[in-house]
């Protein structure tokens, strides 16, 4: 083999266009947590331990955080689940391995270590993962495949159809591209 190239030896025109795209370990928001489940491949198909749940009703990979509700969300093509939040609501996501999600998490807690920090998720996509997501984080995901995509979410409060605890945030507030996959 020949020695190594430097910039010398790229086309003038490219030679500009180049970076190192960065690996180092990402941002992580405090008290947000990932998960990763066993998830059982097969020639027939596949099986995850999503919870595993205590005599006393505890999450055993969470052990703070008592089930009281198990949701369900579906998301179409193309669609955004903008920003949203909870006071007293902590939430468990879990992206169905054949969905393919981009989920985004916003620390907008006032008093926190890592307050406006932004961390952005691949979930589902043949993985199986938990994600905790702490009240005062604000969330949503963005669906950017061409197949629907499920969320099954696990809380720790009951909803209150009288008082929800689910307050907004308009999609856009990072700006209307944020939620675009990020192509490198």
């Amino acid at each position: 083999m020949s020695n190594q190239l430097t910039d010398q030896d790229i086309d003038d025109n490219i030679a500009p266009k180049i970076y190192s795209q960065i690996y180092k370990e990402k941002i992580q928001i405090d008290g947000v947590h990932l998960i990763q489940l066993k998830n059982h491949v097969g020639e027939d198909g596949d099986l995850s331990e999503i919870l595993k749940i205590s005599e006393a009703g505890f999450v055993e990979s969470m052990p703070d955080f008592k089930l009281a509700q198990i949701n369900s969300t579906k998301l179409y093509p193309g669609t955004i689940k903008g920003w949203h939040l909870h006071f007293k609501q902590n939430d468990l996501w879990y992206v169905i391995p054949s969905s393919h999600l981009i989920v985004c998490l916003w620390d907008i807690r006032k008093d926190s270590n890592t307050k406006d920090s932004v961390m952005r998720l691949t979930m589902g996509g043949g993985s199986s993962q938990l994600l905790f997501i702490p009240k005062g984080v604000a969330h949503g995901a963005a669906n950017v495949t061409n197949n629907e995509a499920q969320i099954i979410y696990f809380v720790d409060q009951k909803f209150d159809v009288n008082n929800p605890d689910e307050k907004r945030i308009p999609w856009d507030s990072l700006g209307k591209d944020f939620w675009n996959p990020r192509r490198d």
